[in-house]
């Protein structure tokens, strides 16, 4: 179920943005536009649906830190907005300050309502989920609307608190495709890096956010995903170079209590021995990591990537831009970046528009490219995002 629509109300510079989404959504902007802003605002809900989403609020300073801080309207109230919509169903969450008490968390965030409905128009007819506060009204397959019958935790979502699968088929089915979204933001390379160093041997279909099982993940495309592809992708960024994945076990099918540790190496026209990971440099180890998050073996239902043109030479941008288009054929993509020579390769290999961000009196607008840049005032593109997206699209897997 791709995205096709975010909607993000008093989240930080995202006073009220309705942004459209493709395929391939690529998103830039100055600095401090936004562009960050957007990206953790599609994180927080895929906490939502961890069961993190608290934690990860109160890590950005809680919700006083988070909060729209510029004027409001007077009937406004304090609360913040995250939702998204796909072809099938829409999801809404607000959240606002708990009630003031003898308490040591005061930064929680308290979910004032939540509600889950199919379609674009939400109706009674149509609501799965109506919460307001801690009770909650469910609609089960058979159409009947049934309270929740356990407490609600007040600062997370009913969706991570879910029971009964075969009671709320739909619910549980837009929880396991939420928890399948990939974040790709840092990928740690100093030199006591994870990647640097031999990790254990485990079938790695889909890469970890920090990309700490590089070799795994690596090794799994090698074997039951797309090899070719991997190699030419390394070849072509990389040329005289090819891809080996060492183990430090030279029989895989030991049947002693070892375990098999794999490493990164690339062999090098010249070279008399591959390099193994703790040689390569920052960007070619980020690169590497990048590979394995767009060919993975198991598409994840959404990649979103956060300034992967950093650390990169400018060499690797074309081949990283085919990479991300040819993903966006199996998986729904976002990128984020502050790089022009991305933004066009992407552009020129989709056909797909990017989504420019431009900062107004503290709030992040958005328009695409090509509408006149006016001043808000004016009437040009500083109003809000409604109908302004992305265009152009990535044809689908034949």
């Amino acid at each position: 179920m791709p995205i096709t629509e975010l909607s993000l109300r008093n989240y930080r510079s995202l006073r009220d943005v309705r942004l459209s989404l493709g395929r391939l959504t690529v998103v830039t902007g100055p600095n401090g536009s936004g562009k960050s802003n957007l990206y953790r605002a599609l994180w927080l809900l895929a906490q939502i649906a961890e069961g993190g989403f608290a934690r990860a609020l109160c890590q950005e300073g809680g919700l006083a830190s988070a909060l729209w801080a510029g004027p409001r309207r007077s009937k406004d109230p304090w609360r913040m907005s995250l939702g998204f919509r796909t072809d099938q169903l829409s999801f809404q969450l607000d959240c606002g300050f708990p009630i003031p008490g003898n308490t040591l968390f005061g930064y929680d965030p308290q979910i004032k309502e939540e509600a889950v409905w199919l379609g674009k128009v939400r109706r009674p007819s149509t609501t799965l989920v109506d919460r307001r506060g801690g009770m909650a009204k469910l609609r089960d397959p058979e159409g009947e609307t049934v309270e929740y019958p356990a407490a609600l935790t007040e600062n997370e979502s009913i969706l991570s608190q879910l029971r009964e699968p075969q009671r709320f088929p739909e619910l549980y089915s837009l929880r396991d495709e939420m928890r399948q979204w990939r974040f790709y933001h840092a990928f740690r390379t100093d030199a006591e890096a994870p990647v640097r160093t031999p990790q254990i041997s485990v079938r790695t279909p889909v890469l970890s956010h920090d990309g700490s099982d590089l070799a795994a993940a690596l090794q799994t495309i090698l074997e039951v995903g797309d090899a070719r592809t991997l190699q030419e992708a390394i070849s072509r960024a990389l040329p005289g170079r090819a891809l080996e994945i060492l183990a430090n076990d030279p029989d895989p099918t030991h049947r002693s209590p070892r375990t098999t540790e794999l490493c990164v190496a690339l062999r090098t026209e010249g070279c008399l021995r591959p390099l193994v990971a703790r040689e390569l440099s920052d960007g070619t180890l980020k690169y590497l990591c990048l590979v394995a998050a767009l060919l993975s073996p198991r598409p994840p239902a959404l990649i979103a990537l956060n300034e992967p043109e950093a650390s990169l030479h400018p060499d690797l941008l074309a081949p990283l831009a085919e990479l991300i288009v040819d993903a966006a054929r199996y998986s729904q993509v976002w990128v984020t970046t502050h790089s022009t020579p991305l933004t066009e390769a992407i552009e020129r290999k989709s056909r797909v528009s990017p989504v420019v961000l431009r900062l107004v009196e503290g709030e992040t607008m958005v328009h695409e490219v090509g509408e006149p840049d006016e001043d808000s005032s004016e009437g040009g593109s500083g109003s809000h995002s409604d109908g302004l997206s992305a265009t152009g699209s990535v044809p689908p897997p034949s």
